[in-house]
């Protein structure tokens, strides 16, 4: 069920040693994307009790907040988009965030867990509703890796709270769910991360869909 608009809260970090990090700029959207997945949970974690989760981060800290979780053995994703940063006489390619001060840790929720994310500055908390930290399904993190390896055109895109659900048939993005939009005889795929009410669109034209 998707959640209502500023249906989350943010579990707040203690305060950490100050660190210093490069902050990263604003820039205008390009259709080019990459993504960041860093691996190795610790030991005492076994992959049957993990659970994907979302950090809220300060802006422009999420790529050193990502680095600090995995140099610590966390196992992390860092969806990110290449933009173009447009000067009066220059541009600049700038890779940043797909979605702005969120990053998805993997792990079991452990007091352990809980104590190297809030030992990382910049990080604000775990997204969650009334004061507990709310888990994403598998498939929505799987949903947007396997788009964002395809050169399908595809946008960030206002949440969707309500839309035919389809799921795509075939091809390289078999098995991917969304909610189904056309505008100017587009057609295209919403998919959403219900945690932190983020939604991104990709170009479906071409793939065959079926109900959900």
């Amino acid at each position: 069920m998707l959640l209502p608009p500023k249906a989350f809260e943010v579990s707040h970090a203690p305060q950490a040693d100050p660190v210093q990090w490069d902050p990263e700029g604003e820039a205008m959207s390009s259709p080019n994307q990459n993504y960041e997945v860093g691996s190795g949970l610790s030991q005492w974690i076994s992959q049957e009790e993990a659970r994907w989760y979302a950090l809220h981060t300060r802006a422009r800290h999420e790529k050193a907040v990502e680095r600090r979780l995995r140099d610590q053995g966390m196992e992390t994703f860092l969806p990110t988009t290449i933009q173009v940063h447009r000067w009066s006489d220059r541009k600049k390619k700038v890779e940043v965030p797909l979605f702005s001060c969120y990053v998805f840790v993997r792990c079991a929720l452990s007091a352990e867990d809980r104590t190297r994310v809030y030992q990382v500055e910049s990080v604000h908390g775990f997204v969650g509703v009334r004061g507990s930290s709310l888990p994403i399904p598998d498939e929505q993190i799987e949903n947007i890796q396997k788009v964002l390896t395809q050169s399908a055109p595809w946008r960030s895109y206002p949440f969707l709270q309500a839309g035919q659900r389809v799921r795509i048939r075939g091809g390289a993005m078999d098995g991917v769910e969304g909610v189904f939009l056309s505008e100017n005889g587009d057609h295209s795929l919403i998919i959403s991360v219900d945690a932190i009410q983020r939604s991104m669109a990709v170009r479906i034209d071409g793939y065959d869909v079926e109900p959900v």
